[in-house]
């Protein structure tokens, strides 16, 4: 028997982001919900579901979660909003050489 799992990002009334996984997605919001599914998001409600993604097995939820819970904010956003061409650009190194060559090199003359 497969088992099938969620990977889902909340967005906090501090507008901060909440990343988990679970087999039961409604009733994991539930949790949520009522300040019984994260000591994280327990003192951040309301909660809202604003991502979800159902992987074939409770491991590949799990890993992924743990995946996007290093990502930066600006590239969590990217998922969210689903620019998926974005992504590679804002993984960590990549994000911080562009902020780099972003600034402008003084000219030595």
């Amino acid at each position: 028997m497969i088992s099938m799992a969620w990977v889902y990002m909340l967005k906090c009334a501090d507008d901060s982001y909440y990343v988990g996984s679970t087999r039961n997605l409604d009733g994991r919001m539930e949790q949520h919900a009522s300040g019984r599914g994260a000591k994280y998001t327990s003192t951040r409600l309301p909660v809202v579901l604003i991502w979800t993604c159902e992987t074939e097995r409770v491991d590949e939820a799990y890993a992924l979660e743990k995946r996007i819970q290093g990502w930066s904010r600006a590239k969590r956003e990217a998922l969210v909003e689903g620019r998926f061409d974005d992504l590679r650009g804002l993984s960590g190194s990549a994000y911080r050489r562009a902020e780099r060559s972003a600034t402008p090199i003084p000219l030595i003359e």
